[in-house]
């Protein structure tokens, strides 16, 4: 029986990207295939809130357990935000149809060098500095900055709806950098981590 390994699965709004301020459950996996010098993410082990190694049914049950509910009802769109490290070295069709069958709507953040099972409703890429991108379209892309070495007009080729720079750690050089990035090529649009500006998980 396949097992899942969690970091962590916790419920809070989205700090990030085109869903920004949107409640939702994160499910973070552990491990990752990239080690990036700046990511600030402890990804490692299962040592998290609600950390463990869950069966399917198991981690959609805690999953659904965490979405508020009105007289045993859903109270809006169930949202789960599939995230790592690399979700995408573990998560498969089993696990986006059961959480479908469960009502929820499913995003997922990956560094898109890893191909993903079909059917994800909502497609977040970060590319990294010297991979290769094998998630070349989707709904979302959003880059860290700055990354010496990776080419914004590049990635502007490939084919995803939104395009998205978010400054490093928010600090104020990059926010900067990258408001006039977006101001001199308006198909980037600005993204900030509000969850670490208001203080939530």
């Amino acid at each position: 029986m396949k097992l899942y390994k969690i970091k962590e699965i916790f419920f809070s709004l989205q700090g990030e990207g085109f869903h920004t301020g949107r409640p939702a459950i994160f499910c973070r996996f552990s491990g990752c295939n990239l080690r990036c010098s700046f990511c600030d993410t402890d990804h490692f082990g299962t040592d998290g809130n609600l950390g463990g190694e869950y069966s399917l049914k198991e981690l959609v049950d805690v999953i659904t357990s965490l979405w508020p509910k009105r007289d045993d009802c859903f109270i809006g769109e169930p949202f789960v935000v599939l995230t790592g490290g690399e979700p995408a070295l573990q998560i498969d069709s089993n696990l986006i149809e059961l959480l479908h069958k469960k009502g929820f709507y499913c995003a997922v953040e990956t560094n898109g060098t890893l191909k993903l099972p079909p059917d994800i409703d909502w497609i977040c890429v970060s590319p990294k500095v010297n991979s290769t991108l094998e998630v070349r379209s989707g709904n979302e892309l959003k880059v860290v900055y700055p990354q010496p070495g990776l080419d914004l007009n590049e990635l502007e080729d490939l084919k995803f709806d939104y395009f998205y720079i978010q400054p490093l750690n928010n600090e104020t050089k990059y926010i900067k950098e990258a408001v006039d990035i977006c101001f001199k090529n308006p198909k980037w649009r600005l993204s900030l981590q509000i969850h670490k500006i208001i203080g939530i998980p």
